[in-house]
């Protein structure tokens, strides 16, 4: 490593982190990004949301995309704990723009090509190089102290140290700022499988959201390239662990107990061994500070039910690098002028998570609310694509909260906040 002072140093070559440098070095910024492992490397979060359209179209990789043997996503549909099929929400019936078809995603390759355009638009990546530490002087991060992978120790200086090492959560361990979600403390058991049955046409890259009974818990199931399909389990620690302790049987005994999924994996075989995460929605009460900023993860993770997490990385990404390039234009590293973007991405996560509180709302029901009230369907594939940050996207939840008094339902988990 011959270089040793940069603009900003990026902290992990995910999409937050690969984002992030991309749209810096567009801006001609110095950028220098460390990630510990070597691309290209397996990932869970395969289904996007349509607005990662735009900042697709901002890299220029559109065509990249739309050359690459991706599954198209067109709709998510919802399977009921009794098995019933909701009709897919197809997200062209409001958009007639191609960004209303987005992608499911092998992350590995996807990953890959985020990390390779950041390098293509200018910023030097190294990978296998591990960050072992956020240097301070006087409570201003000022550099990394990272290894790379020759054994070596290397002290990198930068007027600005972004953090986007996902759940590893780097700086919010550092700082201790790092608050788990008080109601969303979920874990997941998810593996992939070659065989997997998926439906027809335009619906054969939906994301199913399949209740089990009594709505003790979920899966997801995303048809993948390659014949392969992503699977996944989420419930509460207490509801998944009882007497079996081993994760796999764990994941069986839901298959088998859960019709809708059962039947779609019953000439499917198991390629990965299941993976186990627990506690994944939090967030960090100080998510920039002088000379940082966090961006996807390390700043916060909702629940994965509407598959948020790309998206939210990419866009966390887009509007930090561009806060941080006027930053540095004014020469003002304070974490007042570097959080310039967290009010606006604060303000379009916080529709997403009441979404996901709604969706545990075991008492509520979409269908019966949307028969009654027809005229949100626009605000609910708004938030089901993304479209987080315009003006009234959030009025749905008024309307939800006004159908749960009407219909006699508890109040004991809200939607407000």
């Amino acid at each position: 490593m011959q270089k040793k002072s940069y603009d900003v140093v990026v902290v992990g070559g995910g999409p937050a982190g690969s984002s992030t440098a991309a749209f810096l070095a567009q801006h001609g910024r110095e950028v220098l990004l460390l990630e510990r492992e070597l691309f290209p490397r397996p990932h869970v979060g395969e289904s996007l949301m349509p607005a990662t359209y735009w900042q697709f179209e901002r890299l220029g990789i559109l065509e990249k995309l739309k050359s690459t043997s991706f599954v198209r996503k067109h709709s998510v549909q919802f399977i009921s704990q009794s098995g019933k099929e909701s009709r897919p929400f197809y997200f062209s019936e409001t958009n007639s723009h191609e960004s209303a078809v987005t992608w499911q995603v092998q992350r590995a390759s996807f990953d890959n090509l985020l990390l390779q355009t950041a390098q293509d638009l200018g910023a030097d990546v190294l990978q296998e190089t591990s960050v072992k530490d956020v240097l301070f002087e006087d409570d201003k991060a000022v550099g990394v102290l990272a290894k790379t992978k020759d054994g070596k120790t290397h002290c990198i200086s930068a007027k600005v140290v972004v953090d986007a090492s996902g759940g590893n959560r780097l700086l919010s361990k550092k700082l201790k700022i790092r608050q788990p979600d008080p109601i969303l403390r979920k874990m997941s058991i998810y593996t992939s499988f070659e065989g997997g049955h998926r439906d027809e046409g335009i619906d054969e890259g939906a994301t199913l959201i399949i209740q089990t009974k009594e709505k003790k818990a979920w899966f997801w199931y995303i048809p993948l390239n390659n014949n392969k399909v992503s699977v996944g389990l989420v419930s509460d620690r207490d509801v998944l662990f009882g007497k079996d302790k081993d994760p796999q049987k764990i994941f069986e005994r839901e298959v088998e107990q859960c019709t809708a999924v059962k039947k779609r994996l019953a000439s499917a075989k198991q390629s990965e061994p299941v993976v186990t995460c627990k506690d994944f929605s939090y967030f960090s009460e100080k998510p920039v500070g002088d000379g940082y900023v966090m961006v996807g993860d390390a700043f916060a993770f909702i629940d994965p039910v509407y598959s948020s997490g790309v998206f939210l990385a990419l866009k966390s990404g887009e509007l930090a690098a561009d806060s941080i390039h006027e930053a540095l234009l004014v020469d003002d590293l304070s974490a007042e002028k570097l959080g310039g973007f967290v009010p606006t991405l604060q303000a379009g996560m916080e529709p997403l998570k009441k979404l996901v509180y709604t969706f545990y709302d075991h008492e509520f029901s979409f269908a019966g609310f949307l028969k009654e009230n027809p005229q949100y369907k626009q605000n609910l594939i708004d938030l089901l694509t993304g479209d987080v940050f315009k003006e009234g996207v959030g009025a749905i939840f008024d309307a939800i909260e006004e159908y749960k008094r009407a219909n006699g339902h508890s109040q004991g988990q809200r939607v407000s906040s």
